[in-house]
């Protein structure tokens, strides 16, 4: 049953983790200078700086996880329909947290909310591909 949960659930559960200890829940806006705070700087080789944030971690971590979640989508089996069925559950609890919540109006959430719509999209997109291809008519037809 673990197979069939969407792997972004992690993304987005580490993003309410941030946002609801950063102090004041819901209605914080420090959520939004906790992702956009300088962790560290990354001295490029054409002498530039380029300051990482925590949300440009999550962000990439969460690029990382829709790729898998995108591999796992074209598999054919049983458990895929679940995964499909719950990302789209996700979906919805991310929009409505986006929605609803001061602390999930950043960027950072947006874009998450964002890799959810298109984990659900294309789980159903290849889902119906896959089908249509199983799907074998009779000499005849």
């Amino acid at each position: 049953m673990l197979a069939a949960a969407p792997l972004l659930v992690l993304p987005v559960l580490i993003y309410n983790l941030i946002a609801l200890t950063t102090g004041g829940g819901f209605a914080a806006e420090a959520a939004q200078v906790r992702m956009t705070a300088e962790m560290f700087m990354v001295h490029m080789p054409n002498g530039a700086n380029w300051p990482v944030s925590l949300g440009d971690l999550l962000l990439a971590a969460s690029l990382i996880v829709l790729f898998v979640e995108l591999l796992k989508s074209t598999t054919s089996r049983r458990s895929a329909i679940i995964n499909h069925s719950l990302s789209m559950v996700l979906f919805i609890v991310c929009l409505v947290e986006f929605l609803l919540s001061p602390a999930f109006a950043t960027s950072v959430f947006f874009l998450i909310t964002l890799m959810v719509l298109l984990d659900v999209l294309a789980g159903f997109i290849v889902t119906i591909v896959a089908s249509r291809r199983d799907l074998d008519f009779g000499p005849g037809d």
